[in-house]
């Protein structure tokens, strides 16, 4: 059987020609970056290259490891997933060369252990789970049947996030209140079950609203001009929605917060055509947000920096304004990588790695980062208009609305659009969960194009 597989994927139809040869793109990207850096890092390899000598090969084993590992991946897809999407392994794929470079950047030299090193072995790690998430979805029936399962899951991610930040004081930053540590000290790692929470309620709005979506969208109650649904219908996503916000003030998470009422909104509107539902969500949201900044002083400090971040550049505006000014410097083109001050933001290279990015790659590397993003929603939606059934259909729109939100969130927090998150950017922020769970995105989006119609 396998032989007959090989045999059609070397010889018939079904390989996926089109994802191995944009794979090129990351691997061109991870191997000029690396070398780039090396020269800057090392002035004895711009030397010996002028003496036409190369570097050694194991310096190049972050970027040999993760071409391996994509190349790997796009192997064993066209075994398990032949039909589906070819363009979401290389867009993930240069977003992840992008973080891994930039982990090498901000991290020891180039050839130390380090943060590329550990960013390194997520994505490979992520890569991994992306392959199995396809293999385990072949028949996505069995997540819409277990929805509530999926709910309950969720609702014990919300438990264990706020059982761990009763052991922090209140000023202890979001990210290390979300984090769990799984090992023994120096050896294990840490994970956030926030990531995870993500895909859960998607699958659970997306079976849920699969299965009443006439209701939702035929109404029950009116009042003049205004349809509303019946309360047993929206009642149980009205539950999730409120369990999944509580982090907002167990955890002082407002990004999380932000994410889950997006993805509320857009599979809500997507499962009824109402506009109804958002405009007055949107209206709830911004009664909630008043109250909020008057009731809660961690809220009211994240609004009050973006308005008064150069009031206070050496203080609490300090981290916004520097980055900033790390979007400044870059310019159009940037300082080049390896010759930017990315340093001067801290949290350079998680919650501001749009801010180094911009410093080294300058305007025009951001929008071409955008565009990377706006090119992965763009097939993600593509995706959930093929799907053979509603539940594919509003699941891909769901697990691409995380990209989009997350993405949206984070720019806007680190131009001072809007308050500051703790949500990372998609596969380039420095972070195993995030990663992971990424990948395990992907997969499923990867399954659901694979059973399209």
């Amino acid at each position: 059987m396998l032989d007959r597989r090989l045999q059609r994927m070397l010889y018939g139809r079904q390989f996926r020609w089109s994802e191995m040869w944009l794979l090129t793109l990351p691997a061109l990207f991870l191997l000029i970056g690396l070398l780039d850096l090396l020269i800057v890092q090392n002035p004895g390899v711009a030397t010996a290259l002028t003496q036409k000598s190369l570097p050694p090969l194991l310096a190049f084993t972050p970027a040999l490891g993760l071409i391996a590992a994509l190349a790997g991946t796009h192997v064993v897809l066209n075994l398990i997933a032949p039909d589906a999407d070819q363009t979401l392994l290389p867009i993930a794929g240069t977003l992840s060369s992008i973080g891994v470079i930039m982990a090498l950047r901000l991290g020891p030299d180039v050839g130390q252990s380090g943060l590329g090193t550990k960013q390194l072995v997520w994505v490979v790690m992520g890569l991994l789970l992306c392959v199995g998430t396809v293999r385990a979805t072949r028949n996505l029936s069995w997540l819409r049947n277990y929805k509530y399962t999926w709910a309950v899951v969720g609702i014990a991610l919300v438990a264990l996030t706020l059982i761990r930040a009763r052991s922090f004081s209140t000023n202890a930053p979001s990210r290390d209140v979300l984090a769990i540590a799984i090992g023994p000290a120096g050896l294990g790692f840490s994970f956030q079950p926030s990531e995870l929470l993500k895909i859960c309620l998607v699958i659970f709005f997306a079976g849920y609203l699969s299965e009443n979506r006439e209701m939702l969208a035929a109404g029950g109650y009116r009042f003049g001009p205004i349809v509303l649904p019946p309360l047993k219908h929206l009642g149980p996503l009205l539950v999730m929605l409120g369990v999944a916000l509580l982090l907002f003030i167990g955890v002082r998470e407002l990004g999380l917060a932000i994410l889950v009422f997006g993805l509320f909104l857009a599979l809500l509107y997507v499962a009824s055509n109402r506009p109804v539902y958002v405009v007055g969500s949107v209206v709830l949201f911004a009664v909630g947000a008043f109250i909020a900044y008057h009731i809660f002083s961690y809220a009211r400090i994240r609004v009050d920096i973006v308005g008064g971040a150069f009031n206070d550049s050496s203080g609490a505006g300090y981290q916004l304004v520097q980055g900033l000014l790390s979007f400044a410097h870059g310019g159009v083109f940037g300082e080049g990588l390896g010759l930017g001050h990315p340093y001067i933001t801290p949290a350079s290279n998680t919650d501001f790695i749009a801010a180094s990015f911009g410093d080294e790659f300058g305007f025009a590397g951001v929008l071409a980062l955008i565009g990377l993003f706006m090119l992965l929603v763009y097939r993600g939606m593509h995706i959930a208009t093929r799907a053979r059934d509603t539940f594919s259909s509003l699941m891909a729109v769901g697990l691409t609305a995380v990209f989009a939100l997350q993405t949206l969130v984070i720019l806007a927090g680190n131009l001072k659009i809007m308050p500051l998150t703790g949500v990372p950017l998609p596969f380039v922020a420095y972070g195993g969960s995030s990663v992971i769970a990424n990948f395990i995105i992907i997969g499923l989006l990867l399954r659901i194009s694979q059973s399209r119609t």
